[in-house]
């Protein structure tokens, strides 16, 4: 017979959802809907991936050294050896600055959790991780496409390094933004910026490009008969945008969340010198398409004077031709202090609100480190053009 206590319960409860009988009778699941934002944070976020990514503890801020080539000269015989005589290789530091915690939360009320027929904390939480995603990859694209246009930080005379590389997409009867999509502009283009990667002596290792959706798909339409396509993948790998076309051995992703034409991801209009003249489909809500900054889906102010922000990535004026992105591994970096996390309200605060607070979190900070490993695609416009032009060029830190 179960021991019962003077009240007539069970002496020993059974919690689900407590770690070994002790403490938050909620702990576990806490574990099971963190799961869903760091899978929501990690199917959505490729940028992190395919840059240089490094973790910060005790500082605001992060020094990236910067090594310019040096030379090589005969010995005397007899002459002391003390470095080379020109002082070679000289040195330059970049800095990236933590920005502010960024955050996504949701409060769950906890009787409409007790009435709902489906699992409400998880798909909060997915939805969470999808928002700090999605703010991660922009912030490192727009910073990529930053040091497409900048000079490099050595600057020592006899000694300048290759700066980064604007590529302006166009043919004969194509010169408008509607080269954008245009396929043989685009393959054009990547062979230009490999041979510009090529001469600037960037590692072959950790080359890819970044198309928005309709410029990957039209690249697969039109290459089957000229080898671009990877033999050995079948079905649908093909149309997962994960790096399966290549060109030039420059891998080839889609996304969302570059700057395409002052906005995110895509943009619908009549064709001009700054839109690529793609009918909108149609019912595409209010984070698609939408060209107004201070909504879903403008490209928001984030240059270093805004609130939160202390790295200079940008206004949507800065990137009114931009259409893609092209760069090696050293390109950018991105610095974290505090990595996608969740917290959630319990115990009195649970009590007093009757719900819970999911909270997502991030702090982290990204720029571009070697401008070199940095191409940007533009179409309607030429390189450094008004509204493609370099911007926050100052070292180390590029405010």
């Amino acid at each position: 017979m179960a021991h019962q206590n003077a009240s007539g319960t069970a002496s020993s409860l059974t919690r689900p959802g407590q770690l070994n009988s002790a403490s938050d009778a909620r702990a576990l699941y806490l574990k099971l809907f963190s799961g869903e934002m760091f899978k929501g944070f990690q199917n959505n976020a490729i940028a992190r991936d395919l840059v240089m990514k490094r973790t910060l503890k005790n500082g605001k801020s992060l020094q990236f050294i910067y090594t310019g080539r040096t030379t090589a000269e005969y010995h005397t015989p007899g002459n002391a050896i003390l470095g080379n005589s020109d002082g070679a290789p000289p040195v330059a530091e970049k800095t990236i600055t933590i920005d502010d915690l960024l955050i996504s939360s949701a409060f769950v009320y906890e009787l409409d959790e007790t009435l709902a027929h489906y699992e409400l904390r998880g798909e909060i939480s997915k939805k969470i991780g999808y928002a700090l995603a999605e703010k991660y990859d922009r912030l490192i694209f727009r910073a990529i496409a930053k040091g497409a246009r900048q000079a490099s930080p050595i600057s020592k005379t006899d000694f300048v390094e290759p700066g980064g590389t604007q590529v302006q997409l166009t043919r004969s009867g194509v010169t408008n933004a509607t080269a954008a999509y245009d396929s043989e502009c685009l393959i054009n283009g990547f062979y230009d910026a490999a041979a510009a990667l090529d001469e600037k002596g960037i590692s072959t290792e950790g080359r890819v490009g970044v198309l928005n959706p309709r410029q990957y798909y039209e690249l697969i339409q039109a290459v089957g008969s000229n080898g671009l396509v990877n033999r050995d993948e079948q079905g649908d790998s093909l149309q997962k945008g994960n790096g399966i076309i290549e060109i030039a051995g420059i891998k080839i992703y889609k996304s969302m969340n570059i700057p395409f034409f002052g906005n995110y991801g895509t943009l619908y209009g009549s064709a001009s010198s700054t839109n690529p003249g793609v009918t909108s489909p149609g019912n595409v809500g209010s984070f698609i398409g939408n060209t107004d900054a201070s909504k879903w889906g403008g490209l928001e102010d984030a240059r270093a004077s805004v609130t939160g922000v202390n790295n200079n990535y940008g206004n949507h004026s800065d990137f009114a031709n931009s259409c893609g992105l092209i760069f090696q591994k050293e390109a950018a970096g991105v610095v974290e202090a505090v990595g996608p996390q969740v917290q959630v309200t319990s115990g009195d605060v649970s009590v007093v609100y009757q719900g819970d607070v999911i909270l997502g979190r991030l702090a982290m900070g990204a720029d571009f480190l070697n401008p070199a490993a940095c191409v940007e695609l533009l179409a309607g416009a030429a390189a450094g053009s008004t509204g493609n032009a370099a911007f926050g060029t100052s070292y180390p830190a590029n405010g």
